[in-house]
């Protein structure tokens, strides 16, 4: 297998568990269920699951107004951003 097929099938289970994890602990938000810890789906962002987090935020309705929650979403989507701009920097200049 190559390097980038990893890399997409990497990308693709991470991005599921992020958005998984939002349907989880709504879902057992709403039965009076152990949630799942904050840090998880910000975890989960952190190695790459960002888009599947914010899919699952939108999908699911959840933690859109938590405040600390929301600005550290933005801050991982921030700084990947800032991540991929200097890779193809890098990578297009030669």
């Amino acid at each position: 297998m190559q390097p980038a097929e990893v890399a997409t099938y990497y990308l693709i289970v991470i991005n599921l568990f992020a958005f998984a994890a939002f349907g989880v602990d709504k879902a057992l938000a709403q039965n009076g269920g152990r949630r799942v810890r904050e840090s998880s789906p910000i975890a989960f962002a952190l190695l790459g699951g960002t888009p599947g987090a914010y899919a699952g935020r939108r999908a699911f309705r959840h933690k859109t107004r938590k405040q600390p929650f929301s600005r550290q979403l933005l801050s991982v989507a921030i700084g990947q951003g800032i991540m991929v701009v200097f890779a193809l920097t890098f990578w297009l200049s030669g």
